[in-house]
Parts: structure tokens; sequence; C-alpha cells
């Protein structure tokens, strides 16, 4: 690393950090910004570390907010900084590796320091250190113009304008990170934030016009996927003898600057996680969610939520213009691979549903890909691996699969993708089964799950709803697939007759007892029933539209028949019991008929003859089950806490105290 821990924790005794801080003001004219800004230092990323410099941010903050009102530093820190990003552009076509590392340090600096204000203070408290000049103490400049705002448009400038070269990453990185910096003060409000100042200057003015070309960026940047350059290769290093650029203008101060740091960014090895991952893309994927979950402002709807919306492919040249002045074009082929290769992160599914469910284009492109199993394996594993994942990982994974089976071209072609050795699928060895029944025996599993350890009345709901919305179309169940279906109804049967029997018991009991509140087994029973009547309805629509292509689950239906006996004379059930029971009748009468002793093939053999002498008019029609998914009301409450959760634990190179933290309990992602 550029500074080991003891490094960092020399920070607030550090001469320029501590000039900076002051009382003195500093023209931004003076020789010190060159000094200050001449450091290399390779952002701390273990927790650690980063505890230690916000720590040290801490300390140089109390001093800076006491001393700013007169000093007018922090002003004059963001103008330099300011001036200095005028020739960016210029310098990384030029690889003037010089004026982007100073760039790149001042930038660090405001984003450390603006991490700890932001979270100290109110954003109009935060606001007006951004007005005080070198005056009168006190006394702020009225007339200048709003820096807070000038601050946050060349950031997204700075995103969208600086090619992304080996020399620009790391503070393109800083810039995106400053953002969600400047936005972080959510994180200290137990409340949804409805109205905020940065919010106000992102939605309206100079920041405004940049909104698709900002969200456009950070989609490619989360595409792209760009490894961090080697360590160094951002940076500016001197050379071995003492010579380079740096001492044409520093003449020399290097050699004793910032003794804290080691210059070069030499140091501590990343580990292969950090090697692997991409700084850039997950940062910028996570500032994509927090602009897309900002709620509207009263006069205007969130124009990045607006643009994530209605943003087009690149290759659909029928796109007609968009009435939406943020729409934009991006290679949605580009977009698709790369959702598929990062399912495995919660923030990557959480755009992915946000793109399914808003924004159409992307949702007709996906259901017309010929290679869904791409997309829908790694939402499969994360549904498998549910004792691993946080509730709101699997939600999102099971609310993606509800979307898609809304579609009957989906439901219909999952059926006809083989898949071959599901190595994650541990129950039982699968060599060769159909994406759908794959699908089927994964929320299956959920649901079975879900009934032993967590009871969530709104997973088994979405459960049942995708099982639903794809039962007219079951094709060829893999046997297994059709056997599970039944276990599940047996384990509903089996749940039924305890609930029921220990209502029965509570009743007797409560008529000799002395008046104590009884458990409300009336409620428990019917919340079964209605699952067993859902499970019921799946089985028979089934039965009803797709009886001919399904064999395995008359096999699995006649070979557990008795189970579905107490349910034919029930009154919630008598009618979907119909056509179930005449299914179970018409088979069981040609199986008896071919005599004793069948072999399986048999058996399989006489159920497909007979689907085929089956008359369909003697099946009684029901509706069609169909379940749409709609976002609650105020899905904010939802959204902007997980959001911000996943900020919280994931965001490279921050740290924020838990105990500062407001919006969500620790536990809670």
């Amino acid at each position: 690393m550029g500074a080991n821990g003891s490094s960092i924790s020399e920070l607030p005794e550090n001469e320029y950090l501590k000039k900076l801080s002051g009382p003195e003001a500093i023209s931004e004219n003076d020789p010190f910004w060159n000094q200050l800004l001449s450091f290399s230092f390779n952002t701390p990323t273990n927790s650690a570390e980063l505890k230690l410099l916000e720590e040290a941010a801490v300390s140089v903050c109390k001093s800076l907010v006491e001393n700013n009102p007169r000093t007018g530093n922090l002003a004059a820190l963001i103008k330099v900084f300011l001036s200095r990003t005028k020739e960016l552009k210029i310098s990384a076509e030029c690889q003037n590796h010089l004026f982007i590392w100073q760039a790149h340090n001042a930038l660090f600096i405001i984003c450390c320091l603006l991490k700890v204000l932001v979270c100290q203070m109110p954003e109009e408290e935060l606001q007006l250190h951004f007005t005080y000049e070198e005056r009168t103490p006190g006394s702020y400049g009225s007339e200048c113009e709003d820096l807070m705002e000038e601050l946050l448009c060349v950031l997204i400038q700075l995103i969208v304008e600086i090619p992304l070269l080996d020399i620009t990453y790391s503070i393109s990185l800083e810039a995106v990170t400053t953002l969600v910096v400047f936005l972080s003060c959510q994180l200290f409000h137990k409340e949804i934030l409805r109205e905020s100042i940065v919010h106000k200057y992102l939605m309206h003015g100079r920041c405004l016009p940049y909104t698709s070309r900002l969200v456009k960026t950070l989609l490619y940047n989360f595409i792209r996927q760009e490894r961090s350059p080697p360590p160094g290769a951002h940076v500016f290093q001197p050379e071995s003898d003492g010579g380079g650029l740096l001492y044409g203008i520093a003449s020399g101060v290097a050699t004793g600057l910032w003794t804290v740091f080691t210059l070069g960014g030499a140091g501590g090895k990343r580990t292969p996680q950090q090697e692997e991952s991409s700084p850039l893309a997950n940062q910028s994927l996570l500032l994509l969610l927090i602009l897309a979950n900002l709620t509207d402002a009263p006069d205007t709807p969130n124009p990045y939520r607006q643009a994530i919306m209605s943003f087009k492919n690149t290759q659909d040249s029928t796109a007609l213009p968009s009435p939406n002045p943020h729409a934009f074009q991006i290679n949605f082929n580009s977009l698709y691979t790369t959702l598929c290769e990062q399912q495995n992160s919660d923030q990557a599914t959480l755009l992915l549903y946000t793109l399914l469910h808003q924004n159409t284009n992307v949702r007709t492109y996906m259901l017309a890909r010929t290679d869904m199993e791409n997309l829908v394996l790694p939402i499969l594993e994360i549904l498998y691996h549910v004792e691993e994942r946080n509730s709101h990982h699997v939600y999102m994974a099971l609310i993606i699969l509800l979307i898609l089976t809304e579609d009957d071209g989906f439901n219909r072609s999952i059926h006809e993708v083989i898949l071959k050795n599901i190595t994650w699928y541990s129950e039982r060895v699968l060599t060769e089964i159909s994406l759908g029944s794959l699908l089927i025996l994964v929320v299956i599993r959920t649901i079975q799950y879900n009934m032993t350890r967590t009871r969530d009345k709104y997973l088994h709901t979405n459960c049942l709803a995708a099982l639903a919305n794809m039962s007219a179309q079951f094709r060829s169940l893999h046997q297994y697939a059709a056997q599970r279906i039944i276990s599940l109804f047996s384990l509903l049967s089996k749940k039924h007759n305890k609930v029921l029997e220990q209502a029965t018991q509570s009743l007797r009991s409560s008529l000799s007892s002395d008046g104590s509140p009884l458990p409300d087994y009336a409620q428990d029973l019917n919340v079964i029933e209605e699952v067993i009547r859902m499970m019921l309805e799946i089985i028979n629509s089934c039965l009803t539209n797709s009886l001919h292509h399904n064999p395995n689950l008359v096999y699995a239906l006649l070979y557990k028949r008795d189970l579905f006996e107490q349910f034919r004379t029930h009154p919630s059930f008598q009618d979907v019991m119909q056509n179930i029971d005449l299914v179970i009748s018409f088979f069981s009468s040609r199986i008896e008929q071919a005599g004793a002793e069948l072999s399986v093939e048999r058996v399989l053999e006489i159920i497909k003859q007979g689907a085929v002498a089956l008359p369909r008019d003697r099946l009684r029609k029901f509706p069609e089950l169909k379940f749409k998914y709609v976002e609650e009301e105020q899905p904010e409450e939802f959204f902007i806490p997980y959001v911000w959760s996943l900020v919280y634990n994931s965001a490279v190179a921050l740290y924020w105290n838990p105990q500062d933290v407001q919006l969500f309990t620790m536990d809670s992602g």
C-alpha cells in the first residue's frame, strides 16, 4: 500500500494538512498547492486502513470546520482542483502524467474531507462552507458563483468526457466516488430524503443536460469491467536519479514531502479478488443505482430514472425518436453479456431487475434472445443457494423470474433448451434436463426451504405466481421435476392435516379453559389452504392445457393418488379437483385393464396412448392462470435503504462508521 497503518495515523500531524485546515488563509495561486498535491498514495482498500484514514480525516476536518469560515481554504482547494480540470482532457491526450496526478490528488483530498463533512453536518451548513472566502470572520461571498453546483457539474463532465486510460483510471474512479459521497447524506437519515440540495443540483440547472451521457457512461463502465491498472501506472513516478517533471515545478520538494507516504505507489500486493475485480465498474454501478432511485422532485420526475427507462439498442435501426429528452442508445448485446456474467453480485441483479421492470426496450430484447439460459441459470443459482444469500438478493432474483414468466414465449422456449450436467445442483445428478424443468425444481426447492425456515409469505406468493404463469406451457417435464411438484403437494397436505389437528385440539381445550388467548390456527389454516389451492390450480392448468406433453406428471399423480382423496369433497377445492379426479380415474382404469406387474416404461406408454384418447371436452375449462409483478406503493421505502446497504458493504475504498448510519440496521442487508 502507499501507506501503512502507522503512516495513515500520522496524517493529522502532517504539516501540509495542518496548514490547509489551520487559521491561515491560502490563496489559489500559492505554491503551497503544488506542494500539497505532490504525493503518491495508493488508496487503502482493507477496512482497517480505511478506518484509520477516516479517523485522520475526521481530525483534519475538525480544525477545518473551525477555521474555514475565516480562511475559505475549502473553497480555495476546490477552485485549485477546478482550474486543473480545465486541462484534463488535453492532458490525457498528451499523456501529461503530472497534471492528471495532481488533479487526482486534489480530488482525493476533497473527497476525504467531504465524506466527513456530509456525515457531520446538515446540507445547508455544508453548502455554507463552500461559500466562505477569505474575508472578515463569518461573512461569505453572496456574489460568487455557486461552487457546490460547479464542482458537481465538473465531476460529471470529468466522468463523461475524459477518455479512460491507465493514467486517467484513478481520477475517473475518484470522480464517481466523490459523487457517491455527495449523495451519502441519505445514509445519516432514518427517513427517505425527498428534498435535498444535492438532488436539486443534479436534477436541475447545469447538471441536467449531462443526464443521458452520465447514465450511458456509467453503464459502459459497468459493461467494460476495466481492470485497475497496475500500481504506479496512474501516478507520476520520479526518475531514480531525482530528475523528471516534478522537480522542474516543485524544485525537489518531493523528497521530503508527505513523508508519511511512500512514493511511486509501491507497497503491498493486492489480493487475487482485487486483481480480478474492476473498481470503476463496481463504483459506477453503485452510483447508477443511487441515481436511478432518487425520489422525484415535486415539479420534476427523476431524469436519471427517465434515462434508464427509455434508452434503446444501438443495433435497432427502426428506433423512433424518443419523446424523452434523456433517451440515448447503447449496445444491448454487450450489456446482456455483462449482466449474465455478473449476477453473483447483488448490485448487478438489482440492475437487471431495474432494466427488466422499467425499460421495455431491454425487456423485449432479452426475451427475444435465443440464449436465455445464460441469464436464467445465474438467477437460478442465486435461488438455489438461498441460505447463503441475503433476503433482498433472493427477492430480486425471484421477481426477475416472475417478470420473465409473464411472457408466454419465454415459458415455451425454456422447455426447448436442454442442459447437460448442472454441477451446482447437488440433490440429484442431472445429466440432462430442460431449462424449464430445472427452473421448476429450483422454485419448488425455494418454497420448501421457505416453509421450513423463513416462512415468508411474500416469497411463497412470488414462487407460486411464477409456477402458475408457466403451468399452461409445461412441456416434457423431467420425471424428477414432476415428482417434486407432487412431493410439494404432499408436504403441504401433511402440514394442512397437522394445523387442522392443532386447531381442533385448541378448540376442544378452549371449551374448558380459563379464557386465555388461543393461538390463531384459523389464520394458519387459511394461509396453508390458499397455497394448496394454488398448487392444485397449477397441476390443473398443466393437465387441461398440455396433458399429452407431460406423461411424467400424470405418472407422478397416479403414483401418489391417495394424497388427493381428502381434498375431493373439501368445499374450498371441489371445483379445481374435478379435472384432477377425472384424470386420475381415467388413467387408473386404463392401467388396471392392462393387467398387474407393469413396468414403468409400460405404464408411461399407456399414459401416452390414453392422453390421445381422453376427450378434451371432458376437462372443465378454468380462466388462465396469469400473475403480473407490480411494485408496491412507495417502492423507495424498500429500494433506497437496499441500495445504500450495498454501497455501505461493497463500495471501493469507502468506509463509514457504522454508528453514524441511520438509514438501515447493520443486519438488514
